[in-house]
């Protein structure tokens, strides 16, 4: 957190603060809308893992080994759609006590090596999807998706 006359400034008060050169202009540009051409059946989730920037704040374009690196290591996900036994008790069916731990729209956290995973590419824009169990998914993210950095 950056200081300015004894006063703490969190990143998300100033824009500028907490990014890094890969900062995302919108979130649009990391997670493009594309069809992912499946639904989830039962426990799992469809979810949209966040786009690799094709270039970095200053205009330096990424080459393709940098790309794969990040998207490959990143574990934010947009929730697209949740299956019909998704946060329920597998037995009765009945709702978890604790209710749905997210919901589509939401920006979550996946394991890295976990789930189904597959590209979808139309024209010049890629985005990955997967599909993962409920029980794994490992955190909501309740602030800006785009200020957390995959670890490389």
């Amino acid at each position: 957190m950056a200081r300015s006359e004894g006063k703490t400034e969190r990143s998300y008060d100033n824009p500028d603060l907490g990014r890094s050169a890969m900062a995302y202009e919108s979130l649009e540009e990391a997670f493009p809308i594309l069809d992912p051409g499946v639904e989830p059946f039962g426990p799992r989730l469809l979810v949209q893992v966040r786009s690799p920037k094709r270039t970095s704040r200053g205009g330096i374009a990424l080459i393709d080994e940098t790309r794969d690196t990040e998207l490959w290591n990143t574990q934010v996900a947009k929730v697209i759609a949740v299956g019909p036994v998704a946060f329920k008790n597998r037995d009765t069916l009945t709702e978890w006590p604790e209710g749905q731990w997210c919901k589509v729209g939401d920006f979550i956290r996946v394991p890295k090596y976990g789930g189904d995973r597959w590209q979808v590419t139309r024209g010049e824009v890629t985005a990955m999807f997967a599909v993962v169990r409920d029980l794994d998914i490992t955190g909501k993210i309740p602030g800006d998706p785009l200020e957390i950095v995959a670890f490389i």
